[in-house]
C-alpha cells in the first residue's frame, strides 16, 4: 500500500500501531505492517531475483526489499516520504532517502528496475500516469516489476485515508488486477512481459513497449 505523503499514522503503524485504510465509502482495508516490517518471504524473492541491476524500491517503506538486494550486491535506492520509513530502511543498512516518487530523484533514466511493491501501483490513484513516471526513471533497457491485485479484481480507484486519526487527510489510492495490467500498462508505453504468482501474491515485468 501506499506509502508517500500519508501523515503520522503510517509511521505510527511502522511502529507497531495497528492502522488501515478507510474508503470513502467507509470500507475498510487492514495494512499489513507486520509483514513490511519483517524480513523477506517468497513472493519477495520473485521480485528479488528479477533485480540484477541498480534498482528503485518505491514507497519502500521500513525497507526489507531495498535491504535484501543490497546484501545481494545489487544497487538499490529506497524511496520514500516517510521519514519513519526513511530511518527504518536506513538501520538495516540500506540506502534510502525522503521523496515524493514524482519529485526529482537520483539517476533518472538509468535504473535498470523500479519496484512497485505492495500494492505501490496504486500510489496516486492514477496507475497509468504512475507507469509514465517509471518510464522517466528508467533507462532504456529497463523495466517495472509491479506487485498486483488476484485475477478478476479489474482497476478500482478510491478516495482513501490513513486511520486511527481523527483527521487523516483523504487521498487517491487504485488496485489493479493481474488480469487488468495489460490494458494499464499498454496506455504507458509499456507491454507485459511476465506474470506469476506465489501464494496469494501476484507480480509482473513491465517493459516498454
Amino acid at each position: 500500500m501506499r506509502k508517500l505523503s500519508t501523515g503520522t499514522e503510517f509511521d505510527r503503524g511502522l511502529l507497531g500501531q495497528h492502522c488501515w485504510l478507510e474508503l470513502a465509502n467507509g470500507d475498510r482495508v487492514d495494512l499489513p505492517v507486520d509483514r513490511w516490517t519483517d524480513g523477506c518471504d517468497l513472493g519477495d524473492t520473485v521480485l528479488l531475483d528479477a533485480c540484477d541491476g541498480p534498482t528503485l524500491d518505491i514507497g519502500c517503506g521500513p525497507g526489507r526489499l531495498t535491504a535484501a538486494l543490497a546484501k545481494r550486491g545489487v544497487v538499490a535506492l529506497g524511496v520514500d516520504s516517510s521519514p519513519t520509513a526513511v530511518r527504518l530502511t536506513q538501520e538495516r543498512g540500506a540506502v534510502a532517502l525522503r521523496r515524493d516518487v514524482f519529485q526529482p530523484l537520483p539517476g533518472e533514466g538509468r535504473w535498470h528496475h523500479a519496484l512497485l511493491a505492495d500494492g505501490n501501483i496504486g500510489i496516486g490513484g492514477e496507475p497509468v500516469v504512475l507507469l509514465d513516471r517509471m518510464r522517466e526513471l528508467i533507462a532504456p533497457e529497463g523495466n517495472v516489476l509491479v506487485e498486483l491485485e488476484p485475477p478478476g479484481r479489474g482497476v478500482r480507484r478510491e478516495a482513501v485515508r490513513l486511520l486511527p486519526g481523527s483527521s487523516g487527510p483523504w487521498f487517491g489510492w487504485a488496485w489493479v488486477g493481474v488480469d487488468a495490467i495489460a490494458e494499464v500498462a499498454m496506455r504507458a508505453g509499456f507491454r507485459v512481459d511476465w506474470t506469476t504468482s506465489r501464494g496469494h501474491r501476484w507480480f509482473a515485468r513491465l517493459e516498454r513497449s
